[in-house]
């Protein structure tokens, strides 16, 4: 899906932060486990909106032709621009999670949830109202930390197991081998997780995340309003409710947030 040319550049605009968060972070803790990041919840904004690599990904004509056919309609909208990351180092497996759910309550789950009052619909009876689309800038193998992906699960109300009860074949549906340039596109409604990364390289998968043209959350601005009018016309379209008032500072910068 990307050049050449679009690979480099967000190879180095993913290094760039890299190299901040890692910065503030010299024992390699991470926010997502030890020696894994997560690119959005590492900035002040929840998002990577306000950096040129991030917003080069918005006019990728391919990704618009298929989330156009995914939700039926050519009106979905930006919800961030985010993705993560794992070090060498990263031995464990993440824990099998989505990254959707419904609500709970304001301080557990103030984003990425869904409240029927009645208690009768779960977000997993709706048609998919969230979608992840991940860019790689490099190769995903075996051993850098792909992607495990559990296919079906995007409407279980099961209870998602947890690392001790996860079976083999979970552990071993993984998303590779990608080269760089592909995307996946993920219903973040389904399982998944991280595998270690036994690699000697960084492995990153930034990422744009689209809402349904009928589905909406709060959503934190993560662009000014000068660096927005200088987006094409499709760009601005999608990161129209993303975009901070012409009169507001937009004020970005790394955090080790917690998951």
């Amino acid at each position: 899906m990307l050049t050449s040319d679009q690979i480099q550049q967000l190879a180095e605009g993913c290094q760039e932060v890299i190299d901040e968060i890692l910065a503030v972070d010299q024992n390699r803790r991470g926010n997502r486990g030890a020696h894994r990041y997560s690119f959005g919840g590492s900035s002040l904004t929840r998002s990577q909106l306000h950096r040129p690599a991030w917003q080069m990904l918005l006019d990728i004509p391919e990704v618009t032709t298929l989330l156009t056919a995914l939700f039926g309609s050519p009106n979905y909208t930006l919800r961030a621009a985010s993705g993560d990351f794992c070090l060498p180092g990263a031995v464990e497996y993440q824990r099998l999670h989505a990254d959707v759910r419904d609500w709970v309550d304001n301080k557990s789950s103030p984003f990425s949830a869904f409240h029927d009052p009645r208690g009768l619909t779960s977000i997993r009876d709706l048609p998919c109202p969230y979608i992840c689309v991940n860019f790689l800038p490099q190769d995903v193998t075996r051993l850098n930390g792909p992607t495990r992906q559990i296919p079906g699960t995007q409407n279980s109300r099961e209870k998602i197991p947890s690392l001790e009860e996860e079976p083999e074949w979970m552990r071993l549906s993984t998303v590779c081998p990608a080269p760089a340039g592909s995307i996946m596109i993920r219903d973040t409604r389904a399982w998944h997780g991280g595998t270690p990364n036994l690699s000697e390289h960084v492995r990153s998968i930034p990422n744009l995340e689209f809402y349904a043209p009928w589905f909406r959350e709060p959503i934190v601005p993560g662009i000014t309003y000068q660096d927005w009018k200088k987006l094409s016309e499709h760009a601005q379209q999608l990161v129209r409710f993303c975009v901070a008032d012409s009169s507001e500072e937009l004020v970005t910068g790394t955090t080790l947030r917690a998951p």
